[in-house]
């Protein structure tokens, strides 16, 4: 099979590396200067400067070479942030076979990744390709489980050839609603958990956030049309755990930073990175009232990122709620 991944950065790199085994994969780059730095150096020296290239991995700026070479029988992976997503998706002929990796809302719209697919590319077999994944643990070939997930199981069952190898095990799901609902709410629950664990609120309260935010994340899901199952899998409790957790997670970083009393401003340039949960919080907050889903913990991390409350302040806002049954 042959395979394009449309983005360099890390994640689209990783997976470049992953699917480069054993297939043949072109990784298109938009900086022609950082294409032709990646080629000589056969690494990405600006994300991943550990993980070295396969031969079967080589590195183009030019879209079009990059999207003819999966055109016939291959598979296109999109490795752009979401605010991306929309443009590259009308760039590509509906013959294309696609899975984005983004996750998040697109902010102008509130709408999903296969929702905007509907829109500009109603006729193109799509999917979304998540679940809990470091791209530096992925390219370094340490064990790592995702899902692919389409409404078409041909496609779904693509993914699996181009990426099931080795370390990386792929899974199928006809859920794509669900599986990109948990990759947007996880980053913002996991500001939360990086606000909790900075303020020194203690193990006992991670583990009562992660729970009552996996609740939060399978309300949402469920009323945009998602399979609650879903979020039991990879795609919600699984990357909800690691970005919650892990010490290479940008979000939780963002929410440790804001308990120390950094600023939103100085806490994105510390980390250098995008972090999405900080774009994402708005959306799902507004999506959240236009569905009248409760979600104190995501409402409360919007109130911190604005700057309504303080990361204490909305500490003690939702200690201070009235006791209820535990619900999902």
């Amino acid at each position: 099979m042959r395979v394009a991944v449309l983005g360099a950065g890390a994640w689209g790199t990783a997976l470049a590396v992953a699917a480069a085994q054993r297939h043949e994969v072109l990784l298109w780059a938009r900086d022609a200067a950082q294409a032709e730095a990646m080629r000589t150096a056969r690494r990405n020296t600006r994300y991943l400067p550990d993980a070295a290239w396969p031969d079967a991995l080589q590195v183009s700026s030019d879209a079009a070479a990059a999207v003819a070479h999966a055109r016939r029988g291959g598979l296109v992976v999109i490795g752009t942030p979401m605010s991306a997503l929309r443009s590259t998706l009308m760039s590509l002929d509906a013959g294309c076979r696609v899975f984005w990796l983004c996750k998040g809302f697109e902010a102008a719209t509130g709408l999903l990744g296969h929702q905007i697919a509907a829109q500009v590319q109603p006729d193109m077999a799509a999917g979304v390709l998540s679940g809990p994944s470091f791209a530096q643990e992925v390219a370094a070939g340490l064990p790592t489980a995702l899902v692919a997930a389409s409404p078409d199981p041909a496609l779904a069952d693509a993914a699996v050839e181009a990426f099931h190898h080795g370390a990386l095990r792929v899974y199928t799901s006809p859920d794509p609603i669900g599986v990109e609902v948990g990759g947007a709410v996880k980053n913002v629950l996991a500001i939360a958990t990086g606000i909790a664990d900075g303020l020194g609120l203690g193990l006992n309260a991670r583990a009562a956030l992660i729970t009552r935010g996996l609740a939060e994340m399978t309300r949402l899901g469920v009323a945009l049309g998602a399979q609650p199952a879903t979020f039991m899998g990879l795609a919600g409790l699984g990357d909800l755990v690691l970005t919650a957790t892990g010490d290479l997670s940008r979000n939780r970083r963002v929410g440790l930073l804001l308990a120390q009393g950094q600023s939103l401003a100085d806490t994105l340039a510390t980390l250098g990175h995008v972090a999405e949960g900080v774009y994402s919080a708005a959306t799902v907050v507004a999506t959240a009232q236009r569905l009248n889903v409760e979600m104190p913990l995501t409402f409360a991390v919007q109130d911190v990122l604005t700057g309504r409350l303080s990361p204490r302040a909305a500490v003690g806002q939702l200690m201070q709620r009235e006791a209820r049954s535990e619900v999902f």
